[in-house]
Formats: C-alpha cells, sequence, structure tokens
C-alpha cells in the first residue's frame, strides 16, 4: 500500500487532521489516548463488566 492512495484508513485520516508539526501531532494523539484509555477503565469497562460471564465459575469436586 502507497502513501496517499487513499486507503490510509481511519488512523491516516486522525492524524492529518491533528494540527501542528510533527511534535505537536505526537503529544495531541498521545494526548488522545490516554484519553480514550481513561473514559474506557472509569465508564466504559465498569458498566459492561457485570454483563460478561467471567464471574460465573463452577468447580465440581469440592
Amino acid at each position: 500500500m502507497r502513501y496517499g492512495d487513499g486507503r490510509d484508513g481511519m488512523y491516516g485520516w486522525i492524524w492529518r487532521h491533528l494540527p501542528g508539526n510533527l511534535w505537536v501531532r505526537a503529544l495531541t494523539s498521545l494526548v488522545l489516548v490516554l484519553a480514550v484509555v481513561y473514559v474506557l477503565f472509569q465508564y466504559v469497562f465498569p458498566w459492561a463488566e457485570p454483563l460478561l460471564p467471567f464471574n460465573d465459575v463452577t468447580v465440581d469436586g469440592q
């Protein structure tokens, strides 16, 4: 896949639309990733945890 052929996907689109030079884009993308991780751990995972079957464990023979 060549650069700029229109198939670079979502991350290429995000990178192109971030403002600033390379270092500003890198810092902005790091902040965005940290914000997504924060939202996942604080809101999404606690909401989804009761819906997941990880705690439904059956142990026979005890």
